[in-house]
């Protein structure tokens, strides 16, 4: 692997740094601590800084040579609302609040490149440092951009990375189209007619008509979408009756939607409508449907995506890029900033992890050997993307 001898030089001060937000995890739009830190590291290397947009985001300016062209790379800063099963010396001092996706490891990088182009210099063009807060299920990527990110910040296109456990350390994996799947929830509430348990007939079971409800809705992927299209409706909750002996007047189910395709998206909560509608009225119960659209899918434009593999092959060779890895049907709320701007999105090995715990799993810690290489990464796409005149 090419590491840039400046950014391997800074492992220990980096290390330090990811383990110290680790320690300090921080949930969606209350990243206090991390962004002020984030800030103060950006202005010391000599970085423009400025604050407040989503709340707690930062953003770092930085120019050299014309000026002219300008990219953004970003980064996300938030927690998620866990609690850490880990022990070792920097596991989480917050109760309830663990960094068990790697966003730690993510502002690091970005800051180990930060200091290393502010340092260098060697490209024409300005680069914005977006250190995005709320991630996770919060959407501040599109609160960002709500407040004018794009308007303050006109980048031509914007680059995004994740650290993916099971991939080995020193792989990328990226592909033009989509990376990550659009995220949506459902509140789905049946209501039947309450009575005694042992006489069922005297009223409308709304627990059989739920359970009859949770599976037709499966026919939505089955039957009502192209084989060739993703789709996954996953009932996540059910929620209904306290006594052994009565029958609910009302059954809650609740669950996510997850796809890759705008149309397929469209299409879901009316095919649930519909469906929850008829099989409540074949058994006199009614629905209720309440439906929320929150990420859209992951899309990664070509060109851009070409630029991330050159940079990420400039570093661990062409044969270590997977150019065609399957979609995930996780959500990334990164998609945001690619519905303004082209760009890419790519996944950085974080080899077998903690314990081979894959993201959100309370055992899981983001790999500080590759610190260095993601860090790298970002600064040869700066400086291939916008290249110093020669």
């Amino acid at each position: 692997m090419t590491i840039k001898d400046e950014i391997n030089r800074d492992h220990e001060l980096l290390t330090e740094w990811r383990r110290d937000f680790h320690a300090h995890p921080e949930l969606a739009f209350e990243e206090e601590r991390t962004s002020a830190l984030v800030a103060e590291r950006l202005e010391s290397f000599g970085i423009e800084v400025d604050r407040g947009l989503a709340k707690t985001g930062v953003v770092g300016t930085l120019k050299a040579g014309t000026g002219n062209r300008a990219i953004a790379l970003r980064a996300d800063m938030d927690a998620l609302p866990m609690q850490e099963s880990n022990d070792f010396a920097h596991a989480s001092k917050t109760a309830g609040k663990m960094h068990g996706c790697g966003h730690d490891g993510h502002t690091t990088m970005l800051l180990g490149a930060a200091k290393y182009l502010a340092e260098t210099k060697n490209f024409d063009g300005t680069i914005y440092f977006i250190f995005q807060p709320a991630e996770e299920g919060k959407g501040g990527a599109e609160v960002m951009v709500k407040e004018g990110l794009f308007e303050k910040f006109p980048a031509e296109a914007v680059y995004g990375m994740h650290n993916w456990p099971g991939m080995p350390v020193g792989e990328f994996a990226a592909s033009p189209g989509p990376m990550m799947a659009s995220f949506d929830i459902f509140d789905l509430v049946i209501r039947g007619k309450g009575g005694h348990g042992a006489m069922p007939h005297q009223g409308v079971d709304s627990i059989l008509v739920a359970s009859q409800v949770v599976g037709a809705l499966q026919s939505i992927a089955s039957r009502n979408t192209d084989p060739v299209d993703a789709l996954v409706v996953s009932v996540t909750q059910i929620h209904g009756g306290d006594a052994y002996n009565v029958i609910p007047d009302e059954v809650r189910l609740a669950g996510t939607v997850r796809s890759f395709r705008d149309e397929v998206r469209a299409g879901v909560a009316p095919a649930m409508k519909r469906i929850a509608d008829g099989v409540c009225a074949a058994y006199g119960a009614t629905a209720e449907l309440q439906y929320q659209k929150l990420y859209p899918a992951t899309v990664n434009s070509v060109e851009e995506t070409e630029q991330a593999v050159a940079a990420a092959a400039a570093l661990v060779g062409a044969d270590r890029i997977n150019h065609n890895p399957v979609p995930s049907m996780g959500a990334e709320d990164f998609a945001f900033m690619l519905r303004e701007k082209p760009g890419s999105y790519v996944w950085v090995g974080n080899g077998a992890g903690a314990g081979g715990c894959m993201l959100h799993n309370p055992g899981y810690d983001f790999n500080d050997e590759i610190i260095p290489l993601g860090a790298s990464y970002w600064a040869t796409l700066a400086e291939q993307v916008l290249p110093a005149e020669r």
